[in-house]
């Protein structure tokens, strides 16, 4: 009996071993790279699975999307979120300090750093042209965040601004869920509170190149916004108050149109941003649904990414400022216009804009959005 079941266990044992190893469609960022502590805390890496084909990773620091794998027409994956391979790259940033984060408390600018709120005058840090940018010096994009649940598909974190952060008034409590669903989206849920009458604008900065990090320009995607207005900006990409119609402009994105058709014309808005770093006005069936705002297609591969939220704007950003001189996590330069951000969010500058939607939040009230990037391909 024994020389029986060492012969069909030896069989068994050779089958495996002749058997072709399955090879792995893509390689994720070890987690060894993101252990460290800041500030006393512990960060990490997190991988989070859809289950249907999609993949990220994250990290507590700031709340960084680091990596997405997503397949193309054709079942290649590529990572189509830039980022770094490591915690340090991010600790000693020399390029784009929000790439992937978590941005506020008020993200956007705020122009001057200045806002009042009940006949009080608050000064925020500058920190971008004269400006208080994504929330100012600290922001919460170099905190870390608590874990406060993990699952194979999402991830829930929480953390205190307290008051008078970056002179923001309130203790501010703030929780974020990341999850991936079945059908490929990547949800991204926001609550917060304060004790105190504050002014709150969250989003998240992810930077996505359809094509894969590093493999070359955004100009070709196709992208579609879902509005017929934008808040014009000054050379400082300030909005100077104003709500304008794209009809007849290079900001009709209503149907579908490559990024680099018109990103070079001759108009003043494109030369204030090098290009699009602008909100556009949302054009909204209701006050507070999660609606779809943009779709950005990229045809060689043929990944699409649909954006919905529940918010009025959206920021689309072209990736102007980068200039190949920062190294993506491949090792790859991180050129002009390779990467490209939609930021769903309030409008800049809301609370020096009284005919902008409001950002007030006041004690007993809660801050609740909800932004989803859903991937898939055609």
């Amino acid at each position: 009996m024994k020389t029986k079941q060492m012969i069909c266990m030896l069989a068994v044992a050779t089958l495996l071993a002749c058997t072709p190893k399955k090879e792995a469609k893509f390689t994720l960022l070890k987690e060894e790279a993101f252990k460290t502590e800041v500030d006393g805390k512990p960060v990490s890496l997190y991988t989070l699975d859809s289950g249907n084909g999609l993949t990220i990773q994250v990290t507590n620091f700031g709340l960084r999307v680091v990596s997405i794998w997503a397949p193309d027409k054709d079942g290649k994956y590529e990572d189509v979120a830039i980022g770094y391979e490591n915690i340090e790259r991010y600790l000693n940033n020399t390029g784009e300090r929000f790439l992937g984060c978590v941005v506020g408390r008020y993200a956007n600018r705020i122009a001057k750093g200045k806002f009042e709120l009940d006949g009080t005058e608050y000064q925020l840090p500058i920190n971008n042209n004269g400006q208080t940018l994504h929330g100012g010096l600290k922001g919460l994009d170099m905190i870390v965040w608590d874990v406060e649940d993990v699952k194979p598909n999402s991830i829930k974190f929480s953390c205190l601004s307290p008051d008078g952060s970056d002179g923001f008034p309130g203790n501010l409590k703030i929780n974020v869920e990341y999850l991936l669903t079945p059908e490929n989206e990547f949800k991204i849920m926001y609550e917060a509170v304060t004790d105190k009458s504050t002014i709150v604008n969250l989003s998240n900065h992810a930077f996505f190149n359809l094509k894969g990090e590093g493999n070359g320009t955004i100009t070709d995607h196709v992208l579609t916004i879902y509005a017929g207005h934008t808040t014009p900006v000054d050379s400082v990409l300030i909005p100077t108050g104003e709500i304008t119609a794209v009809d007849g402009t290079p900001f009709d994105f209503r149907k579908s149109t490559a990024i680099g058709a018109r990103i070079d014309a001759d108009n003043n808005q494109l030369k204030n941003g090098m290009g699009y770093d602008h909100n556009w006005v949302l054009d909204r069936k209701t006050s507070n649904s999660v609606e779809l705002a943009a779709t950005l297609y990229e045809p060689a591969s043929g990944r699409l990414m649909e954006v919905y939220t529940d918010q009025p704007g959206l920021q689309f950003y072209s990736g102007n400022f980068f200039d190949g001189k920062v190294n993506g996590k491949y090792g790859k330069p991180i050129r002009f216009r390779e990467a490209i951000a939609l930021e769903t969010q309030k409008f800049p500058d809301s609370p020096n804009h009284p005919n902008f939607t409001s950002t007030r939040l006041n004690p007993g009230e809660v801050y609740k959005q909800t932004c989803i990037y859903k991937f898939s391909v055609k």
